[in-house]
């Protein structure tokens, strides 16, 4: 960050490009995950497989169906709000309040680039 403002560290963040901003989707690795790979943290992707660990979700495990850089957040399966006509929305959830649990390495430049 550029400066100690409070309000500049914001608006530095919701004016960050997309290529900035993939950096602020990280989330917590699973205990076993953590081991095997030697990091706590990893960008979550889609087709990952995470646990909610706080809000009215907590403790709800589905795969991750959208990432949304724009917004900085993501959509879970699982994770839905019913709308006053009847028809469900996927509920959006930020990063940091999910652990991955299962990664999706189809990319094997993904499960190298985490492993240290």
């Amino acid at each position: 960050m550029v400066s100690k403002q409070p309000r500049k560290q914001r608006k530095a963040r919701y004016n960050a490009p997309l290529h900035v901003r993939q950096k602020y989707m990280g989330a917590r690795l699973s205990e076993e995950l953590s081991k095997e790979y030697g990091t706590r943290s990893a960008a979550v992707i889609k087709g990952d497989t995470v646990k909610v660990m706080r809000g009215d979700f907590k403790d709800t495990e589905g795969k991750v169906q959208a990432v949304s850089l724009k917004d900085g957040t993501i959509s879970v399966d699982g994770v839905i709000s019913t709308k006053v006509d009847g028809t469900e929305v996927p509920r959006p959830i930020y990063p940091s309040n999910v652990m991955i649990t299962k990664l999706e390495t189809k990319d094997g430049r993904r499960a190298s680039s985490i492993k240290k």
